[in-house]
């Protein structure tokens, strides 16, 4: 018997099973192909086929349950038969500035009075050519899972940002006055099950008919729940194409004008902003093989003389939440080496004045940090990192949020063995 969890990143796929005792049988992982944004649902569904399919069909044939996650505020709007009516967005699409203002109006500061939410989203889908025959909207994870299973549920990590109440488990009334809450998705805890795969699933994927689909989570919870358990006062930080940050808290702290939010997690809750930093920017100038070998020769103890804000486009959700935040990338120096240097300070200035800024709202002072996700394997900027935060900083053993998916088809969070 075996678990799969399948993580669908900003830059590809990966699926990874695992055994009842945690242990990894089985990984793979996809690159996402350049295809028009009309085209996203086709590429996801292929690249799950293929993901799926690459698994030793002797694990394959014993998978008992599985779980997917996604990219956060990346949504669909479907039809009845969950066929898109309109191209996805991407959870950076910023083209909802206009419905901002109606959130506002309704909810005040509220979080999701931001262009990138996945609220804001759905107002502006709903105002598109061709949402007429629009049913309901879902999330990445949402829409894969459904594909598996035949049925549509969100789960409240990714319904947080369509304004969902995961301490009323409810979405607030005054969402529910607006004639686009016709397109809310039902919502569930994360893990908890859905349905089993389809026959046509089943017959075409290996997969045994008695496999579960599970409900998701987001790509940044994820890896929070592959870090392995955590006190009050760690934090988790995925350093993939973005940067994102989670801190264990006893209480939920919230700040719209910030971009933070805090996910229910257990008893606790994981207080959370997530960045247009990251690994992208760097991929956008070096390749893994130069970063690799320039970040060897830069000496993690000290300061980079460069002010850099690296974005690789205009606009930033946290720790500002700013559509109109231009990149700060300039001057670049004639060697390769500064400017990386340069760019991993940055990246590092951002994720402490994130942390510094959960701490003034509230939460617990910052203790520890766990990393996952690619960045995290870089010896040189986990120095860096740790040098700017002032805290310790180490690596996790599990880095890939594949990982804590499939803890969540196992039914191993939440503190559960």
């Amino acid at each position: 018997m075996y678990y799969l969890g399948i993580d669908f990143g900003t830059s590809g796929a990966r699926a990874c099973v695992i055994d009842p005792a945690g242990q990894v049988v089985s990984e793979r992982q996809v690159r996402h192909p350049a295809v028009a944004d009309a085209m996203l649902p086709q590429s996801w569904l292929a690249t799950l086929q293929q993901l799926i399919l690459a698994i030793p069909a002797e694990v394959r044939g014993q998978i008992a349950a599985l779980a997917i996650d996604g990219t956060s505020s990346t949504v669909l709007l479907c039809d009845k038969r969950l066929e898109p009516v309109l191209a996805p967005l991407w959870y950076h699409d910023t083209r909802a500035q206009t419905e901002v203002a109606a959130i506002v109006a309704r909810a005040g500061k509220h979080f999701t009075a931001s262009a990138t939410s996945s609220l804001a989203k759905l107002l502006w889908l709903r105002k598109q050519p061709g949402s007429e025959g629009a049913h309901i909207l879902l999330h990445q994870s949402d829409w894969l899972s459904a594909r598996l299973c035949g049925i549509a549920v969100s789960d409240y990590h990714n319904a947080l940002k369509l304004a969902y109440d995961p301490e009323q488990s409810a979405y607030p009334d005054w969402l529910l006055a607006l004639p686009e809450s016709a397109l809310l998705p039902p919502v569930t805890e994360p893990g908890s099950l859905v349905a089993p795969v389809t026959d046509t699933a089943s017959r075409q994927l290996g997969l045994p008919s008695s496999c579960l689909v599970r409900a998701g989570t987001t790509d940044s919870l994820a890896a929070t729940m592959a870090a392995g358990p955590l006190q009050e006062g760690e934090g988790v930080t995925s350093l993939g194409s973005t940067l994102a940050l989670k801190l264990l808290s006893p209480s939920r702290i919230e700040d719209g004008q910030c971009g933070v939010y805090s996910h229910k997690y257990g008893h606790n809750w994981l207080v959370g902003g997530a960045s247009n930093t990251g690994g992208a920017v760097l991929a956008h100038y070096f390749d893994s093989d130069d970063l690799q070998a320039l970040s060897e020769r830069i000496n993690p103890d000290i300061s980079s003389p460069l002010d850099y804000y690296p974005l690789l486009r205009k606009g930033e959700r946290f720790p500002t939440n700013d559509p109109q935040l231009e990149p700060r990338i300039t001057p670049i120096p004639d060697s390769p080496v500064e400017f990386l240097h340069g760019l991993l300070e940055g990246i590092a200035r951002i994720e402490a004045s994130g942390y510094h800024l959960f701490a003034k709202l509230g939460a617990p002072t910052l203790k520890h940090v766990v990393s996952t996700g690619g960045g995290s394997y870089n010896r040189v900027y986990r120095r860096i990192r740790q040098r700017i935060l002032g805290v310790p900083v180490t690596r996790a053993i599990h880095t890939e949020a594949a990982y804590g998916t499939a803890l969540l088809a196992a039914d191993k969070i939440w503190g559960q063995t």
